[in-house]
């Protein structure tokens, strides 16, 4: 899952696509609506990229909070975080990340990241496979880097 290219812009609703570039600004298309607008030098654009989410030890990236939320979920939606009270959405929070910092995470914060989680899942843009097989190519290399080493160790025994 790529998250370099799907934008959030402050004072705009949901996500955007990074699609071009002009002279003085970017091109994005809406994830909700598929409308294209332009994004100005004044727009405050993040990638989710650069997001993380502050908890009591360092803060979690987040790819790595959607990551737990479609594991805490199975793959489906969150429940209409707009309808869920501030309360339920804590204590959801809470399971999905345990340590993350009450005092810095607010509950609009909370909401924006469950509404981000479900329209990138309805446009099925969580792909969490390159994660897996990331680890698996990493665990496969420790494998055969300890098989060689033990490979070595009975002749040096001898």
């Amino acid at each position: 899952m790529d998250l370099s290219k799907i934008l959030s812009i402050s004072g705009k609703p949901g996500l955007y696509l990074r699609v071009g570039e002009a002279k003085n600004n970017l091109i994005v298309e809406s994830l909700i609506d598929g409308k294209k607008i332009p994004s100005f030098a004044h727009d405050r654009v993040s990638t989710l990229k650069e997001i993380s989410v502050y908890t009591e030890s360092e803060d979690v990236e987040l790819e790595k909070v959607l990551k737990s939320i479609f594991d805490y979920t199975e793959g489906k939606p969150v429940e209409n975080p707009k309808k869920l009270s501030n309360d339920a959405l804590k204590s959801t929070f809470a399971e999905i990340l345990p340590d993350y910092n009450r005092d810095s995470v607010y509950v609009s914060d909370i909401k924006k990241i469950f509404s981000w989680y479900n329209l990138l899942l309805e446009k099925d843009m969580l792909d969490f496979s390159e994660e897996e097989e990331a680890i698996d190519v990493s665990n496969e290399a420790d494998d055969v880097k300890k098989e060689e080493e033990n490979e070595e160790k009975p002749e040096e025994d001898k």
